[in-house]
């Protein structure tokens, strides 16, 4: 059971994660009326157009739907298991999910206030810009889904299983690599393929960030654009 697993945790070891938990529930709640409240007022003094409505209808429902998904994720974490003598932690799959939901809901946020405070630059739709514009794209979703896979590292307590780079122990290829089965299993439950997994995603990251930095180079660009490229770069480094 779970007191039989924390029978040694002591009473400020408890209340320090607790805490944690209660900050980040009220953090969130502020975070809901700082979205709903703000738009209920706009709309009533009929600040907002009609395309600006629906984005920020879908807006507050993305923050109250992560409210939903964080009770959700949390949920798992308190069921007994009786066949399982594991540490009780969270299902890795609703940690991704929540972790992904705020991601789009930052993303969407800053997305649309950026839209509203900077006007868009006109710029001549040439061959090298389009390519550009694509590779951003995909470079977006490849970071996004490194991001994913480290919810899994955290669900899965993966990150202590190997704790060298760039082999894992002695090994570029861990022998339990492909240790489940059915094979599909170890991407999200197999704790050193998911290590693997985040670390090939990682390094694929940087590296196509670092190609997007070069490639932006050879493209006249406004300043800010180029700033933004070049800030990419900096924060995947330091990342």
């Amino acid at each position: 059971s779970l007191d039989s697993l924390n029978r040694d945790m002591t009473l400020p070891e408890f209340k320090f994660i607790w805490y944690m938990e209660y900050s980040h529930r009220m953090w969130g709640r502020t975070v809901g009326l700082a979205y709903l409240l703000p738009a209920a007022y706009f709309w009533h003094r009929g600040c907002l157009s009609p395309p600006l409505k629906g984005r920020v209808l879908a807006l507050c429902a993305l923050v109250c739907f992560q409210g939903l998904l964080g009770w959700y994720m949390v949920k798992s974490g308190l069921e007994e298991k009786p066949d399982s003598y594991d540490i009780p932690r969270v299902s890795q799959y609703r940690l991704a999910a929540h972790l992904g939901s705020a991601l789009l809901l930052y993303s969407a946020s800053l997305w649309t206030g950026l839209s509203l405070l900077l006007p868009p630059h006109k710029l001549p739709e040439t061959k090298q810009l389009l390519r550009l514009r694509q590779y951003a794209h995909g470079t977006t979703a490849l970071i996004f889904l490194t991001a994913l896979s480290g919810a899994f590292v955290a669900g899965l307590d993966a990150g202590l299983v190997y704790n060298s780079f760039p082999k894992m122990g002695e090994r570029w290829i861990p022998d339990d690599l492909l240790a489940f089965s059915p094979v599909l299993r170890n991407i999200f439950e197999n704790p050193t393929t998911v290590q693997f997994d985040h670390r090939i995603l990682g390094i694929a990251s940087v590296t196509a960030v670092t190609a997007l930095y070069l490639f932006s180079r050879k493209i006249p660009l406004p300043r800010r654009t180029r700033m933004a490229v070049t800030s990419l770069l900096a924060v995947a480094c330091m990342q």
